[in-house]
């Protein structure tokens, strides 16, 4: 087995991804495709609630013809992308401040936590008295689902940098700003792309409750239209769209951050 493209190392040779021209993650999902279109071409199954891959297909292709699928992506990836962002920047900076300062980390972790525990859902209610039912709420709601994971991620990342390496950099006489640009921000690096990888991740999943909040766009909106109008298809056309968006977006992330962890020397797990 080995790593698809995306998951690879980035130094990992050209040879090795060569060695499948297909990513072998394309395989379970096309042999259940196939295997469920048979089911109900044989007329082992109805499809009624559960659809056929090419009745899915059919409705994705009517609605990106029509237009209308491309509304709805963009909806849905301008708003995860400014919750995002949004989301980021703050829990890069208080993770930072709280995994560099004790009194930081003191003062404002025990209230976080706590914050972190309420559930995303409990949120709307009040973002929708604050910020009305329009994008603002929306966002807001993204961007605090995105905050926790990357606060999380910096502040343990910058917790776990080894106190020798800091030493290392003293002796040899690095201090402030060179201290922290050639020791301490290789060190965290890799925690904070992971972490910005989950906070993407979680940004999508809280980009659906936030399209439940009275939205007439985006790809939450088509689930909710699905289900009140009884349409299995397009629940599943926008389940589909929603799992292509999230994949895209984080494989750009992940070339995008490529580059800043490329001295890392990793274990590949070739088998």
């Amino acid at each position: 087995m080995t790593l698809s493209e995306d998951e690879a190392s980035p130094g990992e040779t050209v040879s090795a991804r060569r060695r499948f021209p297909l990513p072998l993650g394309l395989l379970l999902p096309l042999v259940l495709a196939l295997g469920w279109e048979g089911v109900v071409r044989f007329g082992l199954a109805s499809g009624r609630l559960m659809p056929p891959p090419s009745h899915i297909l059919a409705t994705l292709w009517s609605l990106a013809a029509s237009g209308e699928l491309w509304t709805h992506l963009w909806a849905t990836t301008w708003r995860v992308a400014v919750g995002f962002g949004l989301g980021a920047a703050a829990g890069i900076v208080l993770g930072a401040l709280c995994g560099a300062s004790l009194l930081g980390r003191r003062l404002l972790d025990p209230t976080l936590q706590a914050f972190r525990a309420i559930p995303s859902i409990a949120w709307v209610p009040l973002f929708i008295l604050w910020l009305g039912i329009f994008e603002a709420s929306k966002v807001t709601l993204i961007a605090v689902g995105v905050f926790f994971p990357v606060y999380l991620g910096v502040m343990g990342g910058v917790l776990s940098v080894d106190s020798r390496l800091v030493e290392a950099g003293g002796v040899s006489g690095l201090s402030g700003v060179a201290l922290a640009r050639r020791i301490l921000l290789p060190a965290v690096l890799p925690e904070v792309v992971t972490s910005l990888r989950s906070g993407l991740g979680l940004g999508f999943m809280f980009v659906v409750a936030a399209e439940f909040m009275g939205a007439s766009e985006g790809l939450g909106y088509l689930l909710v239209d699905g289900q009140q109008l009884g349409k299995p298809d397009q629940i599943l056309a926008a389940i589909i769209a929603f799992a292509l968006l999230g994949k895209l977006s984080d494989s750009l992330l992940v070339a995008a951050t490529a580059p800043l962890v490329r001295w890392q020397d990793r274990h590949r797990g070739r088998l």
